[in-house]
């Protein structure tokens, strides 16, 4: 099989338009349940998490929380983000619909690998109607995975992909395209936000500043 993998968030998916409100209000929320006594988060420091399993984000977001608490948050999470979906927030990066469609009339396999939970991943792709474009959605919740990388590899050995690429915009994607021998399309795009360092794209054998150069790598 042929295949391409794409991670979803700062990939496919502007990310910060749905998940910035959604931790602002899971904050609120905290704040007034007397579950959290501190400030909300910068933006900048909510989309420093990005891309990270869920355990990892309520790591950073919540450092002296219980579980028990980090469990509530994450499920409040979910809730904002799925409202928001519903209210029609969310956004895919330029060329994305467009670039996706000309990748399958050539043949491509599409296929989705992300740290998210299931309803959240599945929410956006629904939510821009490009679901039903991906022969599978693998996500961390669902798969229990500790990396992209373990994620990749079921994805790979599930399908029996011989020829792909794995496209992403952080450091995890990188490594989990290289740790299952696929070449990495890094992401990172001219006028949106960044949401990982400078050099997390070092590694990527390509770098595309927008969606539809893709189609000037994949051969």
């Amino acid at each position: 099989m042929r295949a391409i993998i794409f991670d979803l968030d700062g990939t496919l998916f502007q990310t910060e338009k749905v998940a910035v409100p959604a931790f602002q209000q899971t904050f609120n929320s905290l704040q007034q349940h007397q579950l959290y006594d501190g400030s909300i988060p910068s933006e900048t420091k909510i989309q420093s998490v990005f891309g990270m399993t869920h355990q990892e984000i309520w790591e950073n977001l919540l450092p002296d929380a219980d579980e028990k608490t980090r469990e509530i948050a994450d499920q409040w999470m979910l809730q904002e983000e799925l409202k928001l979906f519903k209210e029609g927030k969310s956004e895919c990066y330029p060329g994305v619909k467009e670039t996706l469609q000309q990748l399958k009339k050539q043949g491509w396999t599409l296929m989705i690998a992300s740290n998210g939970v299931g309803p959240y991943v599945r929410g956006a792709l629904e939510s821009q109607g490009i679901l039903h474009w991906f022969r599978e959605v693998y996500t961390a919740g669902d798969y229990e995975t500790k990396s992209k990388t373990d994620l990749v590899r079921i994805c790979i050995e599930k399908h029996g992909i011989q020829v792909g690429y794995m496209v992403g915009d952080r450091s995890s994607d990188v490594e989990a395209g290289k740790e299952n021998r696929l070449p990495v399309i890094g992401c990172r795009y001219s006028g949106f936000p960044q949401f990982g360092e400078s050099d997390e794209l070092a590694d990527a054998d390509f770098v595309i500043t927008t969606f539809s150069e893709i189609l000037d790598h994949v051969r």
